[in-house]
């Protein structure tokens, strides 16, 4: 669950990450085409999927420990996002390894 919490503010984050005006934006897919040219229904999706996050932490946690979980979380990934998506780290390759990785250890452990 929490991979998947993780999961879904990682698109927030990015979808609301793209329709920053003065963002470095780089368009090598062509959903992120859309997200700049439709910047309203890009920001309800992002917002719409950081509530859905955020119940999911509260489903897997309690109110506070969920909370504050989930403002680490989107701090962590959004610093994230915002210093290696102009230098060109993210792509998807590598971000679907890292989820696979961490799907798997949390299985494992739990």
């Amino acid at each position: 669950m929490i991979t998947i919490a993780s999961l879904i503010v990682f698109l927030a984050f990015y979808t609301l990450y793209y329709t920053s005006k003065r963002a470095a934006l780089s368009y090598d897919l062509g959903f992120e085409k859309w997200m700049q040219k439709n910047p309203r229904q890009t920001k309800i999706t992002g917002l719409l999927l950081l509530l859905s996050a955020y119940s999911v932490w509260l489903f897997t946690q309690s109110l506070c420990c969920g909370t504050f979980m989930f403002f680490i979380q989107l701090m962590t990934i959004g610093s994230l996002i915002i210093i290696l998506k102009p230098l060109k780290k993210v792509n998807s390759i590598a971000l679907l390894l890292l989820f696979i990785i961490i799907a798997l250890l949390e299985f494992y452990y739990y």
